[in-house]
């Protein structure tokens, strides 16, 4: 017996480094000690990459959670056999099927509750788009798959104890403008905190970022502070939480005493946590029933299958998973 959680690793894009990192990861020590990893591929697949990488491991695929077996020197597979054979780094619809094959399987997993938790390497979203597959990112195809409502689940960066919390996402600057509303800064606010006290913290202290340069300089530079991010702030204060702001999200991330920070728009905090953990970001899925993870990085195609690609950031994602959550 063990009291291990079982972490579903989805392989990500087939034709970048997914598999790569997916495999390194599951041989990684701190992650055998911290969890029972099953990596959800085509099994033939992830033996060709591991032959390319110049990795060591003996998969035992299953086409069963309940079949795995976690011997040492061993990592099982969750079979997702694929028709077509892939070729690595090229764009493909075949590649974009795939990525989405694997990746569905592993939340299933999840909704059945035959894994604790979901980390998946990086989707490529051309490879996606020649399939005809809908997708602009982990957190609303998780929503669709777990049949939660889209305006409900938010993506948080995690690196060290820094997270960044988005109110939007993967759509234009115009899109992201629009979708902003009290009710959705609101919404964000309060799945944060809702994360942070999953994460042990019992009394969590949020910032707010404003959208225009420095939060609107009071009205100088837009009204988008006034009458949309300072109400919603206030109406979480009311409801009892400890939330500041808006701040300039030029200079919001050099606050000190916060447990995690809330922006605006996908550049506002990716681009803050690129230049401080490059590499070593995990992105969290919040606000679904699951628990899901990736990784805040593309799948690199011009490195897939030459073994240099660096696993840091799955394996943070994937030990973040394992011991920080309540």
């Amino acid at each position: 017996m063990t009291d291990k959680i079982t972490i579903a690793i989805s392989t990500g894009d087939p034709a970048g480094i997914g598999p790569e990192i997916s495999l390194k990861a599951a041989c990684d020590p701190a992650v055998a000690a911290a969890c029972r990893a099953i990596l959800v591929s085509d099994p033939a697949l992830l033996e060709r990459h591991a032959e390319a990488c110049g990795i060591t491991i003996a998969l035992a695929p299953v086409d069963r959670v309940g079949d795995a077996r976690w011997a040492a020197g061993q990592v099982p597979v969750l079979a997702c056999p694929q028709p077509d054979r892939i070729e690595v780094g090229k764009t493909s619809a075949a590649a974009g099927r795939a990525s989405i094959a694997f990746c569905r399987a592993a939340v299933q997993a999840a909704l059945a509750k035959q894994v604790d938790a979901v980390v998946a390497a990086p989707q490529n979203e051309t490879s996606i788009a020649q399939a005809d597959i809908p997708f602009d990112g982990h957190p609303s195809f998780v929503a669709r798959e777990t049949g939660t409502s889209e305006g409900d689940v938010f993506m948080m960066l995690c690196f060290g104890d820094m997270k960044i919390a988005h109110a939007t996402l993967h759509q234009s600057v115009r899109q992201a403008l629009d979708a902003i509303t009290r009710e959705r800064v609101g919404r964000v606010i309060a799945e944060t905190a809702r994360t942070l006290q999953r994460m042990g913290i019992t009394a969590p202290k949020i910032a707010v970022s404003g959208l225009n340069p420095h939060a609107g300089e009071g009205g100088l530079f837009g009204r988008d502070e006034i009458d949309i991010i300072k109400p919603a702030i206030d109406q979480a204060v009311a409801d009892g939480l400890s939330v500041s702001g808006p701040f300039g999200a030029d200079t919001m991330f050099q606050m000190l005493g916060f447990d995690a920070f809330v922006v605006m728009l996908h550049d506002q905090g990716h681009i803050a946590a690129k230049l401080l953990a490059e590499h070593a970001a995990a992105a969290l899925a919040i606000g679904t029933p699951i628990l899901f993870s990736s990784v805040a990085h593309g799948s690199a195609h011009d490195i897939a299958g030459k073994g240099i690609a660096d696993p840091t950031a799955m394996i943070e994602a994937i030990l973040r998973m394992a011991g920080g959550w309540r």
